[in-house]
């Protein structure tokens, strides 16, 4: 019993989007830094978790970066979008049921075999990356999407019901 318990208790956690986290077992995010200002910022999602999902955390994870360090204004430099593939064949089972009746010398009998399993899903895990470079200021003469690191803070955690600062509880969703 206690097995099935557990059995069902790891599914269930399998059965989930990557949450937003540190990298770990089931992905998230994490973060290089290349420069006093300049952060390259990944996030890696599970078969659960859609390429938006995964854009849209490492988008939070690098306003969140930005605010941890001072700054209040980031561009992105580089960015690049994947998919790691992977398989998985679910195991083949085969049962056979019989039934013979004998009539005077003479056996008759009749089998069937049902075969189970044998199919090979695709799973998909997204990934993202960002290379950031942060602003304490506003640029103004910078040829690129400047982003405020605030509001794309707010909003993402809003979009996501997650709890705008570490010690709040995400509102029910």
């Amino acid at each position: 019993m206690n097995r099935v318990l557990i059995a069902l208790a790891a599914l269930s956690l399998l059965a989930c989007a990557t949450p937003y986290q540190p990298r770990g077992g089931m992905g998230g995010f994490s973060e290089t830094q290349l420069d006093q200002n300049v952060f390259q910022v990944r996030f890696a999602g599970n078969g659960y978790t859609s390429g938006e999902r995964a854009s849209d955390f490492t988008l939070l994870r690098s306003a969140e970066l930005a605010l941890e360090r001072g700054y209040f204004w980031f561009i992105i430099v580089q960015s690049a979008q994947g998919t790691s593939l992977s398989t998985y064949t679910t195991p083949t089972q085969s049962y056979t049921t019989s039934s013979a009746t004998v009539v005077g010398d003479t056996a008759y009998g009749h089998s069937t075999t049902t075969t189970y399993g044998g199919q090979t899903y695709v799973i998909q895990k997204p990934s993202t990356m960002n290379t950031i470079v942060c602003f304490r200021a506003k640029p103004e003469d910078i040829q690129a999407m400047v982003y405020n690191a605030q509001f794309i803070h707010e909003s993402l955690r809003h979009k996501y019901g997650l709890p705008l600062y570490a010690n709040q509880e995400a509102p029910n969703r």
